[in-house]
């Protein structure tokens, strides 16, 4: 049996930049755990290549919601990176802090020393942001570039919202959220930038971090209410290896509350549904789950040309020879063109609907398919979603899946968030400055009118946008999971490192949170082991 001074459960974000922070000084041996394989697709370096990674097997566990009225009984994708880097391999790229808010909301569900303050520092130290004041951080692992391409159709929006009294808002990570500009992604010279990038590949030369692929832990050895280990299958053998120090999960928000069930630890009465033998009760796990729920409008355009046509025929041919030579053009596109951070009234005290608009429309969103004809997509998401669902195991067998129930729109404030943020997309593309190009909305159509009928839409046609949080909730009361020192409750030596103990949704994309939960939880497991 192998021996480590600490095992690392999950190579995704926070896996891989565990794996670097505790083997940098040399001191302690990690063993990192992934049960996908190293990133080897071309598409990954190619931000355009997401749509051919999202419904990707080798780099996506492609896990499915359970049917819920609240959704119109409709199976949602819930993708999930797998490989070395997870979902940095395939997301959008997007890169938000959030609002200093969240973070102090972080503070009243008891999570100490999460407030904005102190994680702000974090972020810093994580980015590399060339075009950044000097509130954003400039030589962290992790670059970060302003979207390039500009188009008249996008720079029309800009002003569309304007007349609509949106302020420009050139840094959305800066002070202010408000307002619109164009996303930043993580990128470097027009090329993804996952974390395999920035923090993997410079760690991988240590003597004192060893990475297995293709190793499915399968569950969590305990003695008593000692972690002590892991068991894993790799290559159809099953191993055990101890942990003198601290296994660290770092599996996501769908993984993790999984595998503690498979080990005994949660609900005892999820635990014998399933077949499994209680071995610590903690009853949060896999609660709490929230993810961010979006609506797509469409329009059909004129008098330009959009990403529908560009990528087709001769004009792809084009843009795929400007993109190797050049690292420009529209490969270097991710999900989001330019952002919408806005108040759906004035009186609120900070945004809470974001916007992704595209010069592109889906004709099948499902399997990244576009229209032939010209046409602009906004996404629209509430930023802050107080539903909440949940996510557990129906088998004691680790090859299924778990079951996923988001519970979506289960509230009003939730519901009618979603319909203003519809809205107010609707009017800011119903000013002058959109009239040039926009020839007629195609959903939900203009016939929609009444809130009921925008809710109806809703629930119909919306998706997650991939940013799910919570099962595995950090903080104090009934449902928490691990302390503030990111410790499980109830189980010495083990931790968890993810967006899974994120207490509540941040504003926007949780890629930069997670990377943000990482770079701390680094820091609370060194402090721990002085």
């Amino acid at each position: 049996m192998g021996k480590y001074d600490y095992v690392i459960v999950g190579g995704g974000t926070a896996g891989c930049i565990l794996a670097n922070r505790l083997t940098e000084g040399g001191k302690y041996n990690v063993l990192l755990l992934e049960a996908g394989g190293p990133p080897r697709s071309p598409w990954i370096k190619i931000p355009a290549g997401f749509s051919k990674l999202l419904t990707n097997e080798t780099y996506n566990w492609r896990f499915e919601s359970c049917p819920e009225a609240g959704t119109k009984e409709r199976v949602i994708a819930i993708p999930r990176g797998k490989g070395l880097g997870g979902s940095t391999l395939i997301n959008g790229m997007i890169y938000v802090r959030g609002q200093p808010g969240d973070y102090d909301r972080w503070l009243d569900e008891g999570a100490t020393g999460w407030g904005w303050q102190n994680v702000e520092p974090y972020f810093r130290k994580l980015e590399n942001f060339a075009e950044g004041g000097p509130s954003r951080g400039n030589s962290g692992p992790m670059y970060l570039e302003r979207v390039k391409e500009r188009f008249s159709i996008s720079d029309a929006f800009l002003e569309a919202a304007a007349e609509d009294g949106q302020p420009f808002n050139e840094d959305y990570n800066e002070a202010e959220q408000e307002g619109v500009g164009y996303y930043q992604v993580t990128q470097r010279n027009g090329q993804r930038w996952s974390v395999v990038d920035g923090y993997l590949k410079p760690a991988l030369g240590r003597d004192n971090l060893t990475v297995l692929t293709g190793s499915r832990v399968l569950r969590i050895e305990l003695e008593g209410t000692r972690c002590t280990g892991v068991t894993y299958e790799r290559d159809g053998k099953r191993e055990t290896v101890a942990a003198v120090g601290e296994v660290v999960l770092c599996g996501g928000t769908v993984q993790n509350p999984q595998l503690l069930e498979l080990s005994g630890i949660g609900n005892p009465d999820v635990l014998a549904k399933a077949g499994i033998e209680p071995r610590i009760e903690l009853a949060g796990v896999g609660e709490n789950y929230i993810d961010h729920y979006a609506t797509r409008m469409n329009w059909r355009v004129r008098n330009t040309i959009t990403l529908n046509e560009i990528s087709r025929g001769l004009r792809l041919t084009k843009e795929v020879l400007k993109y190797f030579t050049s690292r420009k053009g529209i490969l270097t596109l991710g999900t989001g063109l330019v952002h919408g951070f806005v108040k759906t009234h004035s009186t609120l005290s900070s945004p809470d609907v974001q916007f992704f608009f595209v010069h592109a429309s889906y004709a099948n969103a499902a399997t990244r398919v576009l229209d032939r004809e010209p046409g602009m997509t906004i996404g629209v998401t509430q930023l802050r979603p107080t539903s909440k669902g949940s996510i557990h195991v129906e088998s004691a067998d680790p090859e299924a899946a778990p079951s996923i129930k988001p519970n979506m729109l289960a509230t009003k404030q939730d519901c009618q968030t979603l319909v203003d943020g519809m809205k107010a997309a609707r009017r800011i593309i119903e000013q002058p400055a959109m009239r040039h190009f926009v020839e007629h909305e195609m959903t939900p159509g203009k016939e929609v009118q009444s809130d009921e009928e925008w809710l109806e839409f809703a629930r119909e046609n919306g998706q997650t946008i991939y940013h799910p949080i919570g099962t595995c909730r950090m903080g104090g009361g009934e449902e928490a999971v691990v302390t503030p020192s990111l410790q499980v409750i109830g189980v010495e030596n083990l931790s968890i490192a993810d967006a899974s103990v994120i207490p509540v949704m941040v504003s926007g994309n949780t890629q930069g949170a997670v990377m943000m939960v990482a770079e701390k939880a680094a820091d609370l497991i060194l402090d721990r082991a002085k």
